[in-house]
C-alpha cells in the first residue's frame, strides 16, 4: 500500500510538470523591445505573472528616467552644481553601485556620460561630426568622481553645472533583475526577461530544457553567432550593428568612450555572462570601450563572469572562464 501511494504521488507530480507551459508577451518598455516569458500552470496565472513584471519595469523606468521631468534622476540633473538632492534608497544604492563599477573599469563605464547625449545622435538626425571644441566641452562634464554621495543624508550631488547622469548602460539590466526577483518572490519557478538583449533567466523551461540565448553574428545580422545556456544567469550583448552613424566610410557606434568623447573603436560585439543582468549590462559596455586586451584582462579577474569579444577584424576572443563547448 505504501508503495502504491508513492507511485500515485509520482504520477501526480509528473502530471503537474507536464501541465506547465511557457507564456510569453512582447511589448515596448523603457523605449525598447521587451519580451517576458514565464512558466505557469495556465494562461491566467501566466499572464498575471507577466503583468507583475511589466508593472515593475514601468516603476523602474519612472525612477531612473532622465527624460521624465518628475523623476528623481531628472531632479538630480537639474540641481547639478547647485545643491544635493535627497533620493530614495533604491536609486541611491543604484548610483553607488554604478560608481563602484566605474572604479572597477577605470572609468570605461560612467553614468555621467549622458552629458554627451546631444553631441552624438543615432536616430538618423546627425549630419556632421561634432567639433573638437564641442567634444572637449562635453568631456569636462563627464567624471563619475564628481558624483558626491552622502550616505547619512541619502543625497546625490553633481559637482559641476551641466553634468548629467543617465542609466542607458545599466538601466535595462537592472530592470530585468528587478522583474525577475519579483516573479521569483511570487512563486514563478522559471522564466526569462529579455530587455532588448539584456537577458535574465531562472529555473527551466516548461519542458525541462535550459533557457538559451542566441547571439547575433555581428558580421551578418540574419545569422546566429553562438548559443549559450542560461542557468540562473544573465547575458548581455553590446554591438555596433544596431545603433551607429557613418561619415565617409567609417562607422561610429553608439557606445561612447567617456575618456575621449568619441565612439569606441576596435570592437564590434561584446557578450557578457554574469550572475546579474545589471553587472552584465555595465560590463558589456565597459569591455566594448576598453578593447580586447584590457577588457579580457578585467573579465578574467572577476569570478563567475565570462565574455566573448568580436573585434573589428572579425576575430573572436574568449575569456579564460568560458568553456569552448559553449561556442
Amino acid at each position: 500500500m505504501i508503495r502504491l501511494k508513492f507511485l500515485i504521488a509520482i504520477n501526480f507530480f509528473s502530471l503537474s510538470v507536464i501541465a506547465q507551459s511557457n507564456y510569453k508577451r512582447a511589448l515596448q518598455l523603457m523605449g525598447c523591445d521587451f519580451e517576458i516569458t514565464v512558466v505557469a500552470e495556465n494562461p491566467e496565472k501566466g499572464q498575471a505573472a507577466i503583468a507583475l513584471a511589466v508593472d515593475e519595469v514601468r516603476r523602474i523606468e519612472r525612477l531612473i528616467s532622465s527624460w521624465d521631468p518628475n523623476s528623481q534622476t531628472a531632479a538630480i540633473n537639474r540641481s547639478a552644481g547647485i545643491r544635493p538632492v535627497k533620493v530614495s534608497a533604491e536609486l541611491f544604492q543604484l548610483i553607488a553601485r554604478s560608481k563602484k563599477i566605474s572604479r572597477l573599469t577605470d572609468g570605461a563605464f560612467d553614468i555621467t556620460s549622458s552629458s554627451m547625449d546631444k553631441l552624438w545622435r543615432f536616430d538618423g538626425s546627425m549630419k556632421h561630426m561634432p567639433t573638437l571644441q564641442e567634444i572637449e566641452s562635453a568631456k569636462a562634464k563627464v567624471d563619475y568622481r564628481n558624483i558626491v554621495l552622502d550616505h547619512e543624508k541619502q543625497t546625490v550631488f553633481l559637482k559641476r553645472q551641466g553634468m548629467k547622469i543617465g542609466f542607458g548602460a545599466i538601466g535595462k539590466g537592472y530592470a530585468a533583475d528587478k522583474a525577475k526577483r519579483l516573479l521569483v518572490e511570487n512563486g514563478v519557478k522559471g522564466g526569462l526577461v529579455n530587455a532588448s538583449g539584456d537577458m535574465s533567466a531562472w529555473g527551466r523551461q516548461a519542458g525541462g530544457d535550459d533557457w538559451t540565448v542566441a547571439v547575433t553574428n555581428p558580421l551578418n545580422k540574419k545569422a546566429v553567432f553562438a548559443f549559450f545556456p542560461l542557468r540562473d544567469r544573465s547575458a548581455v550583448t553590446s554591438g555596433d550593428y544596431e545603433k551607429f552613424v557613418e561619415f565617409g566610410d567609417k562607422r561610429y557606434s553608439h557606445i561612447i568612450n567617456p575618456k575621449t568623447g568619441y565612439p569606441a573603436q576596435g570592437v564590434i560585439s561584446v557578450t557578457v555572462l554574469a550572475p546579474k543582468a545589471e553587472i552584465a549590462d555595465a560590463l558589456a559596455t565597459s569591455v566594448f570601450v576598453m578593447g580586447v586586451e584590457a577588457g579580457l584582462h578585467r573579465i578574467n579577474q572577476l569570478p563567475g563572469v565570462e565574455c566573448v569579444i568580436v573585434d573589428d577584424q572579425g576575430v573572436v576572443h574568449r575569456s579564460a572562464h568560458l568553456q569552448a563547448k559553449k561556442l
